[in-house]
């Protein structure tokens, strides 16, 4: 459900944007909101589900979201649908850093667990492909509404099976104080900094507004940092980026995710406002890529097997970045099977191979008591890797099309070059994390937790 709901919403951008009214930067909120309080709050969620046990969090952040979901439903306005999305972020990040704590927890057995998460990775896959179909059918039978309506019999059934089919996870013994501090410096942080991209094209690069807004974004990082050096039970202990892995992890993850919601925001937009394509088939359009990620992610343990870790990684991220630069050359009457096919497949078949090794990458070498900790890092670096990124592909995109457009081009062509131009950076987003992933990482990838099993099996 919650997979589904990125990519739900991506297909149903352009009718959102029609019928309240949103500008292009503004467009950008509905995912942006949605990715910071969802980025922010994974490690905060995980934290909370080993203090006050992690069924407990995992009903609440069900029954969150599936509230935000009715609220962003019914929502009249630009204020009502990106706050909703906010707070239906948060709730996402709540179930999201406790379900993965919930397998871990619950299939002891290696053998079992790698199963579990084999068929955990093909559901997520799965989500995409659901959301792209669903959100093209709901749109174009029904209303951009009911892609969020229908999480609420969805959101429902969960909590009542979890009720039934969950044990009760203990929390944590001894506890252990919570770090909110650190949680609220560096979400309000992000928010601020991304704020300030978004709107810097309006306001002026140099204007007061936007260095004021950059300024008070650094002081809460700087702040958060401090935070997290001195006190005893940090939210992100510093000290886990002294692994080498963990921190190339990190930075292929932040300009990965710039790279991927470039083409994901950007191509939906491409196929709608430029080709005249109705959000179903935009869809079906998505299709064949989405199912292309998922079946190279059943079979991504394998070439990590046989190759390492780093190798899948580059080849993933060479053929994303192959996707972007495609779509930077798609023309304005541009044609299904020459210009949108080959691209889809590139950044799907990319994706389902290079999610696993940056994964392992980040997870190799941290002792048992970090692990949870690595994960929910990475997550949140992806997370905010797109959501940053978004916002600056968004102003970029903007910028090349007004300037066009005050010089006498039409619509839609100024329109696809200020996509040419995101999708152009994007690529530049994606070639950067294989350069990273290329220097810094190590190309073995040791067994987690020190076990004895291949460390892609286990994974």
């Amino acid at each position: 459900m919650i997979v589904l709901d990125g990519t739900i919403v991506n297909v149903a951008l352009p009718s959102i944007k029609d019928d309240l009214g949103l500008s292009e930067t503004s467009l950008a909120w509905v995912v942006n909101a949605y990715l910071l309080t969802f980025g922010g709050f994974l490690l905060l969620g995980g934290r909370l589900g080993d203090l006050f046990g992690q069924r407990r969090m995992f009903l609440i952040g069900i029954s969150l979201f599936t509230a935000a979901s009715l609220a962003c439903g019914v929502a009249t306005s630009q204020e009502q649908l990106v706050v909703s999305r906010a707070v239906q972020g948060l709730g996402g990040a709540l179930v999201s850093a406790v379900a993965l704590s919930l397998v871990m927890t619950l299939f002891t057995e290696q053998g079992d667990r790698a199963k579990a998460m084999g068929i955990f990775g093909f559901v997520l896959s799965g989500g995409g492909v659901a959301g792209v179909l669903l959100g093209g059918v709901l749109t174009d039978v029904l209303n951009w509404h009911w892609i969020f309506l229908v999480n609420i019999p969805v959101g429902a059934l969960v909590f009542v099976l979890s009720l039934r089919l969950l044990p009760a996870v203990p929390a944590m013994a001894g506890g252990g104080r919570l770090d909110l501090a650190g949680a609220l410096t560096i979400t309000g942080s992000l928010m601020l900094a991304v704020y300030a991209i978004v709107n810097g094209n309006e306001t002026g690069w140099t204007s007061g507004e936007t260095l004021g807004l950059l300024s008070a974004a650094l002081a809460l990082l700087a702040l958060f940092l401090a935070l997290e050096a001195r006190i005893a039970t940090p939210l992100v202990p510093l000290g886990l980026f002294r692994n080498r892995n963990v921190s190339a992890a990190n930075g292929v993850g932040i300009l990965m995710a710039a790279g991927l919601f470039a083409y994901f925001f950007f191509s939906a937009l491409y196929l709608q406002r430029v080709l005249g394509y109705t959000p179903l088939e935009v869809g079906f359009a998505y299709l064949p890529s989405m199912v292309i990620w998922g079946a190279s992610s059943l079979y991504s343990d394998k070439l990590v097997m046989r190759f390492g870790i780093k190798s899948p990684l580059i080849a993933g991220l060479a053929l994303m970045t192959l996707s972007l630069l495609l779509f930077a050359r798609a023309p304005a009457q541009g044609d299904f099977l020459v210009d949108v096919l080959p691209a889809t497949l590139a950044v799907g078949l990319g994706a389902g191979i290079g999610f696993n090794p940056i994964l392992l990458a980040a997870m190799s070498g941290v002792a048992p008591q970090e692990a949870g900790l690595a994960s929910g890092v990475v997550n949140t670096s992806f997370m905010m890797g797109g959501a940053l990124g978004l916002a600056v592909l968004v102003s970029l995109a903007d910028s090349r099309t007004e300037s066009l457009v005050t010089s006498g081009e039409a619509a839609v062509p100024a329109l696809n070059s200020g996509y040419h131009i995101a999708f152009l950076v994007g690529a530049v987003f994606a070639a950067g994390a294989a350069v990273v992933a290329g220097l810094l990482l190590r190309s073995a990838a040791p067994a987690p937790h020190g076990d004895t099993e291949p460390a892609a099996e286990a994974a």
